[in-house]
């Protein structure tokens, strides 16, 4: 079986060069092909093995020389939408990078476009494929939590000045939203795929909190109220005054409460399980996954995500964690919060 035919569009996001380090180590089942540069056609991260592959101005005339079979789509909110419809209007299957639109209705056209023809389609939310979520997922599952009383998260990384405001991610016109739209759409998704029941309000507040102006949100905080009565709550931001980033979890419910940090040093991701006296002695855990040190943007979790998706392509099956459903489930969210925000006020969704 030959290599499956990889096109790379958008060299120069800030996630290119990390989802290309992902594809040496998959060089039996994929052969990158050809570049869409877009960017202004920078190439500044382009690595020297692929200078030599072919370069093309657009993504139709990319389709139109018949080099690829799929593409990693890499480009700004402005932009991402209408080349993921031209790729799958084409028959080509199509990996997107988070979040591939700045609302769910500017998406709709890509969406509709995957459905018509049925191509592969995964997103680069790879914490769906973190080993240290899915333990979270089963516990939920379980119920071992008992009823669900809260989740907490947080998601906090650099702050404006350490890319600049003139960053096309704080530019309205090509990412016309900021931080949540962003950044905090992973922890949205992954909360989408651990919990079992529907998001049915949403409070929030988003806004310019950091020392540097600029036109879009640098972070917030919400709370979003789920069927079953638990609240949910977030808060983060662009607001650590250097180049690093936090984040955590933690889950209480009426039988034992676990504070996850997925990102914990010189780990896989940590638990801190703390629960009941069945017998005497209270259930107190501390659980640790071992380091990955897979190259590449999201590590062992996107290849993971990659995998699933050529086995989609190249099977017709549909086995990718990510869908088209579960795309636009977050782009609602993330416009029922951007509307409680603008609102000022609490609002009834639905996200599903």
């Amino acid at each position: 079986m030959r290599p499956f035919r990889l096109a790379f569009v958008g060299v120069d996001h800030p996630h290119g060069a990390g989802w290309r380090e992902l594809l040496p180590a998959l060089h039996d089942e994929i052969e990158l092909t050809a570049t869409v540069p877009r960017f202004g056609g920078s190439l500044t991260s382009l690595e020297e093995r692929y200078a030599h592959l072919p370069r093309f101005g657009t993504v139709q005339e990319l389709v139109a020389a018949d080099v690829c079979d799929g593409a990693i789509v890499c480009l700004p909110n402005s932009e991402a939408s209408a080349a993921v419809a031209t790729l799958a209007k084409s028959g080509r299957h199509v990996l997107l990078e988070k979040p591939g639109a700045a609302s769910a209705i500017d998406f709709e056209p890509a969406a509709e476009a995957i459905r018509e023809k049925g191509v592969a389609f995964q997103s680069g939310y790879m914490w769906r494929y973190d080993a240290g979520a899915e333990r979270l997922k089963a516990m939920l599952a379980e119920k071992r939590f008992g009823q669900l009383i809260s989740i907490e998260a947080g998601l906090f990384t650099s702050d404006v000045a350490r890319r600049g405001s003139g960053h096309y991610l704080f530019d309205p016109a090509q990412s016309r939203r900021g931080f949540f739209n962003w950044l905090a759409c992973h922890w949205f998704d992954l909360l989408l795929f651990l919990i079992d029941e529907p998001i049915v309000a949403v409070t929030a507040r988003v806004g310019r909190f950091g020392a540097t102006p600029v036109e879009v949100e640098d972070g917030g905080a919400a709370i979003l109220e789920l069927a079953g009565g638990a609240l949910v709550t977030f808060t983060g931001g662009y607001w650590l005054p250097r180049w690093t980033g936090e984040s955590r979890w933690t889950i209480r419910g009426s039988q034992r409460w676990v504070h996850w940090e997925p990102s914990k040093p010189g780990t896989g991701g940590a638990f801190a399980i703390h629960g009941p006296q069945p017998q005497f002695i209270a259930m107190e855990e501390t659980f640790t996954l071992p380091p990955d040190s897979t190259p590449g943007y999201g590590g062992a979790r996107s290849h993971r995500l990659i995998r699933d998706w050529l086995h989609d392509a190249r099977t017709g099956e549909r086995t990718c964690r990510n869908t088209v459903e579960s795309a636009l489930a977050t782009l609602q969210l993330l416009d029922a919060i951007y509307e409680a925000s603008d609102a000022g006020r609490r609002i009834v969704a639905n996200p599903r």
